[in-house]
């Protein structure tokens, strides 16, 4: 690392720590030439994801925009903030675990509703109506009556 007082090029690490979470690690670095102490941040690096959106066009991967989504869509709804960072998360970590840099925004939205189907109705049925923009009750009736029907099947597995 290059000291940030006298720019030599040699230094030693005096003190590591975990930071952000566990994201990163703090180092508290010495100048071996000088003795000016400095931190350094070590993160992994992550390549960028890409989204393919329906028209074609190409955008970078936002949690943020992703979160946003999720929020209006479990507005007053029992859903915690901790859950939609978790959904986040998980649906982040399955797209990096398929290795590829692009995935298409239908994509991620089938497994945004693979996972709210397990947290709560009515979220799921509002993300659902945004997601898959139904034209009209016929469209939205049929996925009511899946979800309905998914329940029901999860009902009688737990009882087995």
């Amino acid at each position: 690392m290059i000291c940030p007082h006298c720019h030599h090029d040699s230094s030693k690490v005096v003190d590591s720590r975990p930071s952000d979470e566990g994201r990163a690690i703090r180092r508290r670095r010495e100048c071996e030439y000088c003795g000016t102490r400095f931190t350094t941040f070590e993160r992994i690096e992550k390549s960028p994801l890409l989204v393919i959106k329906k028209n074609g066009n190409r955008e970078e991967f936002s949690r943020e925009k992703l979160l946003r989504g999720l929020v209006r869509a479990a507005e007053k709804c029992p859903v915690t903030i901790d859950q939609m960072n978790e959904i986040v998360d998980k649906v982040e970590n399955q797209i990096r675990a398929t290795g590829e840099n692009e995935v298409g925004s239908q994509t991620i939205g089938e497994y945004v509703m693979k996972i709210l189907a397990d947290v709560d109705d009515v979220t799921y049925i509002r993300f659902a109506s945004v997601y898959r923009e139904f034209k009209d009750m016929n469209g939205f009736m049929k996925e009511v009556q899946e979800m309905m029907a998914n329940d029901g099947s999860k009902d009688k597995s737990d009882k087995d």
